[in-house]
C-alpha cells in the first residue's frame, strides 16, 4: 500500500510502498480516507525526534485519521466491515501512522463518525479539537469570563475558540490583519488582536480590568500573562510555567491533550449538531500529501487535510 513515509535517518517524507497491514486480536483494518497534518508530523519530518522517541522504519506520518472498517480480527465485539469511524494514534513509539491506505488499529481505541459528519471533519477534530477541550476543562471557563485565545488561526486554537464562545465567555483572540481576523470573528471571536504587535497593551485597551483566563497555544507566555487579571489562569500547550511567567497572583498550567474516543465522540456530535464548526483550510490527495507538509510549514489558516481517494 502506498504510505507518506519516513524510511532511513536523515531521509524526507515521500510516498513510498509498503506491506499491507493485518489486523491481530482485538484490533480493525480501516481503510484510511481522511487523515490530519500537524504540527508533530513537521517535527518529525524534520528530524527532530529520532533521538527522543522510539521509532521503526518506515516511519508513516499522521496522528489522526477517519476512514471505513475493511476487516475485523477476533476479539471484536462493538464493530463490524463498513463502519465508519474515527480515531487517533497516541502511541509514544513511531512506526505506523494514517497518511496512507490502511491502518491497524486496536478497535478500543475508535469511535462512531455520525452520519451527517464527513470524514475530513471527523479527521480535522482529532487531537486538536481533543486537545482544546482539555485546555477549556482546565480553565474551568464560564460564561463570566473573558478569555485570550493566543494562536486562535491554528488547529487546536480555532476548536478552543468556539468551546470557550459556546460556555459564554468573551473571547478576544489572537490574528493578523485582514482574511485572518475575518476567519477568527466567524468562530465567535468578540474581539480580535494582532499578533504582531504588542498583545497585552492591545487587551488591556479592550478590557482595561484584563482577561480572566489565557489559552496558550504559541505566542510569549510571560508577555500574555501581562494581559490577565489578578486570580487569572493561564492554560498552556507549549511548556509555560509559572517560573517562566514571574507572577504569583495568577496560574499556570501544563495542558497536553489526553485523547479518549469519547472525549472525540463528544466532539463529533457537536459538529454533526452544527454547534461546532471544522475550519479547512485545504485538502491534498495522498499522492500530493507532501505538499500538505509543505503548505503547514508556510503557516495557514485551520487545518490542512490528506484525503485517500
Amino acid at each position: 500500500m502506498r504510505v507518506l513515509g519516513i524510511t532511513a535517518r536523515g531521509e524526507i517524507p515521500a510516498m513510498v510502498e509498503v506491506d499491507d497491514p493485518q489486523p491481530a486480536l482485538g484490533q480493525v483494518r480501516v481503510a484510511v480516507e481522511a487523515a490530519s497534518v500537524n504540527g508533530f508530523d513537521l517535527a518529525v519530518a524534520a528530524g527532530y525526534v529520532w533521538d527522543h522517541m522510539p521509532h521503526t522504519f518506515p516511519v508513516v506520518l499522521g496522528r489522526d485519521f477517519a476512514g471505513t472498517v475493511e476487516s475485523v480480527a477476533p476479539g471484536v465485539q462493538d464493530l463490524r466491515v463498513g463502519d465508519r469511524v474515527a480515531g487517533a494514534i497516541t502511541a509514544l513509539e513511531l512506526g505506523d501512522g494514517p497518511i496512507g491506505e490502511y491502518l491497524v488499529v486496536d478497535a478500543s481505541a475508535l469511535t462512531a463518525v455520525p452520519e451527517s459528519v464527513s470524514s475530513v471533519q471527523a479527521a480535522a477534530v482529532g487531537l486538536a479539537g481533543v486537545t482544546a477541550r482539555d485546555l477549556i476543562d482546565a480553565l474551568s471557563i464560564a460564561a463570566d469570563d473573558s478569555v485570550l485565545v493566543s494562536g486562535a488561526t491554528g488547529g487546536v486554537g480555532v476548536f478552543a475558540l468556539q468551546l470557550a464562545a459556546r460556555r459564554g465567555a468573551r473571547v478576544l483572540a489572537t490574528a493578523r490583519p485582514g482574511k485572518a481576523t475575518e476567519f477568527v470573528r466567524a468562530l465567535g471571536a468578540t474581539d480580535v488582536i494582532d499578533y504582531s504587535g504588542d498583545v497585552p497593551h492591545e487587551v488591556l485597551r479592550i478590557a482595561p480590568d484584563g482577561v480572566t483566563k489565557v489559552v496558550h497555544t504559541a505566542g510569549d507566555a510571560s508577555a500574555l500573562a501581562g494581559a490577565l487579571s489578578p486570580g487569572g489562569q493561564l492554560a498552556s500547550t507549549v511548556g509555560a510555567t509559572s517560573e517562566q511567567i514571574g507572577r504569583s497572583d495568577v496560574s499556570v498550567t501544563a495542558v497536553m491533550g489526553t485523547y479518549t474516543p469519547k472525549k472525540l465522540r463528544d466532539l463529533l456530535q457537536q459538529v454533526a449538531t452544527a454547534e461546532l464548526n471544522v475550519p479547512v483550510t485545504t485538502t491534498h490527495p495522498l499522492a500530493e500529501a507532501t505538499r500538505a507538509l509543505e503548505e503547514f510549514g508556510k503557516g495557514k489558516l485551520g487545518k490542512i487535510m490528506v484525503t485517500v481517494p
